[in-house]
């Protein structure tokens, strides 16, 4: 399968691009960039840094992978980006690399970040995450598998956003948010378990009984 680079698009002869990966018009690929197979790079992209892009990515016009950490003790030392499988990233995303020598912004698989979302350098996001529009991660934060954010929704460096919970829209996120809850507000408070997307993700009831014990018990009593 031969790899597609339209002639408007700058790639580095040192980067390396699997078989079958396209790169649509005025897209810039660095010298120490990994793209895996059959990944779609849309128009306008910038992918700089030592990146790495797992196979089967889609990654939409004007998105930047990769660049330099927005920290003021950034020393322009080497870091990286790890990105997964089957990741979806929509327009103008930015993803920026870690921020401390040898560090590194690590993306799992199969998540979907909407437009202008931003990731900022050393976070963890895990699998099956959604970001919806403008949602945004300050550095070292962890988001856990299959949780979703908001659209417009800004998280605090180091807190931890726990797997199968969601974050509603507009929300200001200054503390983690536990396993399996519903947060929102400014800032976030709980409001119960993620009921929807627990039966959406086929907990069966007796799991979902026990969680609702658990929560009652943790706080609210």
């Amino acid at each position: 399968m031969s790899i597609f680079v339209h002639p408007t698009a700058i790639v580095s002869p040192r980067a390396n691009l699997d078989e079958g990966v396209k790169v649509d018009p005025y897209s810039i690929i660095g010298e120490n960039v990994t793209v895996g197979r059959e990944t779609e790079i849309g128009p306008h992209v910038q992918l700089d840094g030592w990146t790495h892009i797992g196979k089967e990515c889609t990654i939409c016009k004007g998105v930047v992978i990769g660049t330099l950490p927005q920290d003021i003790n950034f020393e322009n030392g080497k870091s990286f980006v790890k990105i997964g499988d089957r990741n979806l990233i929509r327009e103008y995303t930015t993803i920026h690399r870690g921020t401390k020598e040898g560090s590194t912004t690590r993306i799992g698989n199969d998540n979907f970040f909407m437009a202008y979302s931003h990731i900022a350098h050393n976070c963890l996001v895990e699998d099956g995450v959604v970001i919806a529009n403008v949602g945004t991660l300050a550095g070292y934060v962890t988001v856990e598998k299959k949780a979703i954010i908001g659209g417009l929704s800004a998280v605090h460096q180091y807190v931890r956003i726990g797997t199968y919970s969601i974050v509603g829209g507009c929300s200001k996120v200054v503390k983690d948010v536990p396993p399996y809850t519903r947060a929102d507000g400014h800032p976030t408070t709980l409001w119960g378990l993620n009921t929807v997307g627990l039966h959406r993700a086929n907990f069966s009831l007796q799991t979902r009984k026990v969680l609702k014990k658990a929560y009652q018990i943790l706080f609210r009593s």
